[in-house]
C-alpha cells in the first residue's frame, strides 16, 4: 500500500531559489500551527518527508498529516485550504488510514495534507505504512497532547 510521503514535483514558479522556498515553508508551518491551535477538532499536525528530514529542494512538496475528530469537514470543505494560503485542491486520494488532499499555493508549492483521525498514530503496534512514513522523516508541527511524540518514539 502506498504511503502519504511519496515525493512529488511541484509546478513552482521558474527560478525559485531553495532559500526562498524554505522561508515559504516555514511561513506555512507557522500559519498551520496557529490555525491548528484555534481549531478544537484538530488534535495534531505533523510534517513528513523531505522537509522534515532537512533534505528538501525548491521543488519538494510539503507533507502535512492533519489529525482531527472531524475528518469529513476537511475532506468536503475547502475553507481551511484557503486559511492555510492554498488556492485550490488539485487531487484527493486515499492512502490507507489517511485521505490525501493535495492543494497548491500561489507560488506553485504543493501541499499534501493527509487527513486522518487521532487514532492514526496508534503505537500498539504501529501500522507498517505509518512506520515507513515516520522513519522517512517526521516531526510534529502542532502536538498539544503528545500523540505524534509518542508515535515518533515508538518508531525508533
Amino acid at each position: 500500500m502506498p504511503t502519504v510521503t511519496r515525493t512529488a514535483t511541484t509546478t513552482s514558479r521558474p527560478g525559485v531559489k531553495a532559500e526562498e522556498r524554505a522561508a515559504e515553508v516555514e511561513r506555512l508551518l507557522e500559519r498551520t500551527r496557529d490555525w491548528a491551535a484555534a481549531r478544537p477538532d484538530v488534535a495534531a499536525v505533523g510534517l513528513a518527508g523531505s522537509w522534515a528530514r532537512g533534505e528538501a529542494h525548491a521543488n519538494s512538496d510539503v507533507d502535512l498529516p492533519v489529525l482531527t475528530d472531524e475528518p469529513r469537514r476537511y475532506l468536503e470543505d475547502e475553507g481551511w485550504v484557503r486559511a492555510l494560503g492554498g488556492l485550490r485542491t488539485i487531487k484527493m486520494q486515499t492512502w490507507g488510514p489517511l485521505t490525501e488532499r493535495r492543494f497548491v499555493l500561489p507560488s506553485g508549492l504543493e501541499v499534501e495534507s493527509g487527513i486522518a483521525t487521532p487514532s492514526w498514530p496508534v503505537v500498539d503496534p504501529v501500522d507498517p505504512g505509518t512506520l515507513g512514513v515516520v522513519r522517512d522523516g517526521f516531526r510534529a508541527v502542532y502536538d498539544p497532547e503528545g500523540l505524534l511524540a509518542r508515535l515518533v518514539e515508538a518508531c525508533r
